[in-house]
């Protein structure tokens, strides 16, 4: 059988300022809606399931990343995730200017967990903590590989 990576979703609790953040960042929306109904019920397993969905898309068209905003049932606030903990965690980027997308990120009010690290010779990483406590990693990769 074959299969085709489609997106990362991510639940907010402010859609207009994640999609702020992450089309600053580059991506484009590609589309939005607010969801409801007995399929959104029986699709993420939830009664009275409805929601604010935005779809966006990385510049080079292979990445999407979906993000929902619950209208019901009440969203439930988390301790921000950690690198750590098991589970699906962060969302990564490629950037070609690590720079500019910091400054970018603390536009937003976002900031490195710790700063930026150099990997060997290949990348320049950090960890940025985003919108809603979403651990986002930037990738620089460096010239000269």
């Amino acid at each position: 059988m074959p299969i085709k990576f489609e997106n990362v979703g991510i639940a907010v609790r402010d859609i207009e300022a994640a999609i702020a953040f992450f089309t600053d960042l580059g991506l484009t929306v590609l589309g939005r809606d607010t969801v409801s109904g007995e399929w959104a019920d029986t699709a993420v397993g939830l009664d009275g399931n409805h929601a604010n969905i935005a779809m966006l898309q990385t510049p080079d068209g292979n990445g999407r990343l979906e993000l929902f905003e619950y209208i019901h049932p009440e969203a439930i606030e988390t301790e921000p995730t950690r690198p750590n903990e098991i589970g699906m965690h962060r969302v990564a980027f490629s950037v070609d200017d690590m720079d500019e997308a910091l400054r970018i990120a603390a536009r937003h009010g976002c900031h490195p967990l710790r700063g930026v690290a150099t990997y060997g010779d290949a990348y320049k990483l950090a960890y940025v903590r985003g919108p809603s406590g979403i651990i986002v990693m930037l990738a620089e990769e460096l010239q000269g590989r």
